[in-house]
């Protein structure tokens, strides 16, 4: 991991500290060949240690570790799911720049 990167995740886990307990998060994964996986959780931590031991989903599976890049709070699960359809919908270079517009 570059030091890019790690700042990077440093910041979404800061960030995704600061959200209560039980509040929806979606995120975006960097896997270790370089892509992409967008999701949602209400347990960051919980999810996260899921996808690296290649139990969370079927995506991650084999393609780990996992980066965490990019985390945004929402109202609830609804709101979650939609917004995760949202960034799913994006091409790589969107997703990017909303993982750069949220590094600061």
């Amino acid at each position: 991991m570059n030091s890019r990167s790690a700042a990077i995740q440093n910041r979404a886990i800061r960030a995704a500290s600061n959200m209560p307990a039980g509040h929806w998060l979606c995120y975006i994964l960097c896997c270790a060949d370089g892509s992409l996986y967008t999701g949602i959780t209400n347990d960051l931590v919980k999810r996260l240690a899921a996808h690296d031991a290649g139990t969370a989903a079927r995506y991650t599976r084999g393609r780990g570790p996992v980066r965490l890049m990019f985390v945004e709070g929402c109202a609830g699960k609804s709101a979650a799911l939609k917004r995760e359809m949202n960034i799913k919908r994006l091409p790589r270079s969107g997703k990017l720049a909303l993982i750069a517009s949220a590094a600061g």
